[in-house]
């Protein structure tokens, strides 16, 4: 009898220890307490956003071994390495950047690189065949709904500042008259066209007479952009952003027919939570 009692005691102890740091259940996979922390430094998100995020992994991921969907590392590779391009870097300096930005080693970003094409390789299994191409009265209606978002600066004057060290450009960007002799600076007019659409975002979140937050500039230093003026745009019309239009109706078709997909695998889903971090 006491053997017995000893035994389950030993059981209920090493369920314990494999639960101990267990937050959420989905299905039979676990999300841990360590995985909802990392994912809110990662993305800086809060806890609630966090756990939701896991959550639909999870199904995305019961979802794509049905349907037999998987990524190589050449896809993997290819992503990264297009990545790069668009943002005048080279492979191993986009992944120092995005140590630096994200603190994700290299082979933890090739993983979110995979999860990202896993999901787009599902998402287009799962909503292909549930949308339609929008209709002009659709694109027109949407135009004269949404034409600020099609409004953007025709080009940035700025001053770009690069510097070895990224606190000593911080203490710059905090202090525009400190002055060291390692930090150079070079006045240049961008065309929005011409540079990449990361950089065209960043500069246009960045009010005029301010500093863009200090990035890696992929030669193993660090910039920040300064926005002195921006050049307006012409006036444009619906021709000119059909094709944006176009795109920007079918990413609302598509996130809408996830959205009611996924919601409706949650809901028939078998999801326990234990505990959340605090």
């Amino acid at each position: 009898m006491i053997k017995i009692v000893l035994a389950l005691l030993m059981v209920a102890a090493l369920e314990a220890k494999v639960y101990d740091g267990v937050a959420i259940v989905v299905e039979d996979r676990a999300i841990t307490l360590l995985d909802i922390k990392k994912e809110m430094q990662t993305d800086h998100i809060d806890v609630k956003k966090a756990a939701d995020l896991l959550i639909r992994q999870k199904l995305e991921s019961i979802e794509e071994k049905k349907r037999n969907i998987s990524v190589n590392s050449s896809e993997v590779y290819d992503d990264i390495k297009k990545m790069a391009e668009r943002n005048h870097m080279s492979v191993s300096e986009l992944y120092d950047a995005v140590r630096e930005t994200n603190g994700l080693t290299s082979e933890e970003f090739k993983e979110k690189i995979r999860q990202k094409l896993l999901s787009q390789k599902l998402y287009n299994a799962i909503a292909m065949g549930s949308m339609s191409e929008p209709s002009d009265e659709e694109i027109e209606d949407y135009f004269e709904l949404h034409k600020k978002e099609f409004v953007h600066p025709k080009a940035f004057d700025v001053v770009i500042y690069d510097a070895p060290s990224k606190a000593l450009l911080q203490e710059k960007v905090d202090n525009p008259m400190f002055y060291s002799p390692q930090i150079a600076s070079n006045e240049q007019v961008l065309p929005y066209n011409r540079i990449s659409p990361e950089l065209a975002q960043l500069l246009t979140r960045t009010p005029v007479g301010s500093f863009t937050p200090v990035v890696p500039n992929g030669k193993g230093g660090f910039m920040s952009f300064y926005v002195k003026s921006l050049e307006q745009p012409k006036e444009i019309s619906i021709d000119d952003v059909r094709n944006e239009i176009i795109n920007a109706i079918m990413q609302q078709k598509r996130e809408a027919v996830l959205n009611d997909y996924f919601a409706r695998l949650r809901d028939n889903a078998e999801i326990k939570t234990l505990r959340m971090p605090e």
